[in-house]
């Protein structure tokens, strides 16, 4: 497992983890980073429909190691979350610092996603669906939530075709780092 209070320093400075396929733990700073901006962050009027139908009951952080362990799950070709990242995670999650939406139907968890809060700043780590469109209500939800507490950032590594529907974009690692710094110096709290 990764020392917490390690954990939480690497993410001030822009860092995060990663399993390897020979098991070891690797440290990340992408150049450029992937940011979702929350005030231009943009839903689709399709998935705009499907959050107003309800269809989904969204919660937070009923379920945190449950959302690790699908996000795991969901990969084919191997994945960068084992044991010791998910004991990691939950740990963060028993301080207070990392955190699950959750999309729910008809009482089973069928898509969400986790992070780890500090300051203003999320930083978003997978997301997984059992049911079309059960993740993005849970990332509109996180989008939501961060936006009404006053979150400023909201980290999502890389970017890729299915963020960049939202909006994601990359941007400089200094760039990244200037904002950074901002947003993990806001008196915020996800909960």
């Amino acid at each position: 497992m990764i020392d917490p209070a390690l954990l939480v320093r690497a993410y001030r400075e822009g860092i995060f983890p990663m399993a390897l396929d020979d098991g070891e733990i690797g440290w990340f700073s992408p150049d450029p980073r992937g940011i979702l901006p929350l005030e231009t962050f943009h839903v689709p009027a399709r998935l705009a429909r499907v959050v107003r139908s309800g269809r989904f009951d969204v919660r937070i952080d009923t379920a945190f190691e449950a959302v690790m362990r699908a996000c795991a799950e969901r990969r084919d070709d191997g994945t960068w979350i084992s044991e010791p990242i998910v004991a990691s995670y939950v740990a963060l999650h028993r301080r207070g610092l990392a955190h699950a939406v959750e999309a729910w139907r008809d009482g089973q968890l069928v898509g969400g996603l986790y992070g780890v809060a500090i300051g203003g700043a999320f930083f978003g780590e997978s997301m997984f669906h059992r049911e079309t469109d059960a993740s993005k209500v849970a990332l509109v939800a996180l989008v939501t939530r961060l936006r009404a507490r006053g979150f400023t950032l909201l980290d999502t590594q890389w970017t890729t075709s299915h963020l960049e529907q939202f909006g994601a974009r990359e941007i400089p690692r200094a760039e990244y780092l200037r904002r950074l710094e901002l947003a993990v110096g806001l008196e915020v709290t996800f909960v």
